[in-house]
C-alpha cells in the first residue's frame, strides 16, 4: 500500500460543497490544464460546470490532508448517470454527439460515465485504481449492465490523430446490436488510414491512458468521432459490457493487490 492510500476516502457526493469541490478540480484539469471552454464555465469561482451536474452521481476521491473548506480535498471525480435515472423525455449527456438508440433499445440497464479526471499530482500512482474499484462496487450494486460514455483525445486536428482514431475504428468498433454513431456537423469519420497501412506502436502513443485502459478491459469504441471545440477535443464513445469488464478488473485488482474477498 502506497503511504498515500490511507489518506484516501471514496463517496458518492452528498451536497453542493461537495459537488463544487468537484467543479474545481475539474476546472484544474480541463480549464487551465487541457484549454476547454462553455457557457456554464466560472472563471472567477475556477469552476468547470454544465447543466447535467445536478443530474449525474459524482463519485469523488479525497485526500483527507487537503483543505475542504478551499474546495481542495477532491483529486479524483467519475461523473455517472445510471439510465434508471432519466425521466421521460430526458437525455443522456453524451446525446448531443452520439446516437445512442442501439443502447437505448437494447434493454439493458444503462451507466453513462464522464468527466474522469485526476489531479496531475494523483497521476501514475493509485488514485486512478481506487476509482476504478469504487466504480465497480457502483456497477454491481446497482445491477448495470452497459457502460458508456464519451472519451477525449486532446486537441482537435483529426489528421494528427488519424492512426490512433483509425486503429480504434478497425481493430476495436463496437459490435452492430450496441453501435453507437456520431451524429451531426462536428461527426468525423474514423477510418482514416487503411487497415493495411495501420501503425499499432503510432497508434498506441497516440492514444490517451485511460482509453487504452477501457480497451484492455474488453471495451469498443462507437462509429465515427465527434470534433468539440468548446472542450479541445476529439471525442471517441466507448461501449463496455459490464459482465466482461467485471471479470477482467477482479483479474487485474487481484494481481495488483493480492486476492480480495
Amino acid at each position: 500500500m502506497q503511504a498515500e492510500d490511507r489518506h484516501f476516502t471514496l463517496r458518492l457526493a452528498q451536497n453542493s460543497r461537495d459537488l463544487a469541490a468537484a467543479q474545481r478540480l475539474r476546472y484544474r484539469v480541463f480549464v487551465l490544464e487541457l484549454g476547454a471552454d462553455g457557457p456554464l464555465v466560472d472563471h472567477e469561482a475556477r469552476l468547470e460546470r454544465d447543466a447535467f451536474d445536478e443530474v449525474f452521481d459524482h463519485l469523488l476521491l479525497i485526500d483527507t490532508r487537503r483543505d475542504a473548506a478551499a474546495l481542495e480535498d477532491v483529486v479524483g471525480v467519475y461523473r455517472l448517470l445510471p439510465g434508471a435515472k432519466l425521466g421521460k423525455g430526458q437525455r443522456f449527456y453524451s446525446e448531443d454527439e452520439f446516437d445512442l438508440t442501439a443502447l437505448r433499445a437494447s434493454g439493458r440497464e444503462l451507466l453513462e460515465l464522464g468527466r474522469s479526471c485526476v489531479d496531475p499530482d494523483y497521476r501514475g500512482g493509485s488514485a486512478m485504481l481506487h476509482l476504478w474499484n469504487a466504480l465497480a462496487e457502483y456497477v454491481l450494486a446497482r445491477g448495470i449492465e452497459v457502460m458508456f460514455g464519451a472519451a477525449s483525445f486532446h486537441g482537435t486536428d483529426v489528421q494528427a490523430l488519424a492512426q490512433p482514431l483509425a486503429y480504434l475504428h478497425h481493430k476495436h468498433l463496437v459490435p452492430e446490436a450496441l453501435r453507437v454513431r456520431a451524429v451531426g456537423p462536428n461527426a468525423q469519420a474514423m477510418d482514416l488510414v487503411p487497415e493495411v497501412d495501420l501503425d499499432r506502436r503510432a497508434a498506441m502513443l497516440g492514444t490517451p491512458a485511460l482509453i487504452k485502459a477501457y480497451l484492455r478491459l474488453g471495451g469498443f469504441v462507437g462509429d465515427g468521432a465527434y470534433i468539440d471545440h468548446a472542450f479541445n477535443t476529439t471525442d471517441v464513445c466507448l461501449v463496455m459490457d459490464t459482465g466482461l469488464m467485471s471479470a477482467r478488473h477482479r483479474q487485474f485488482y487481484e494481481r495488483k493487490q493480492g486476492p480480495v474477498a
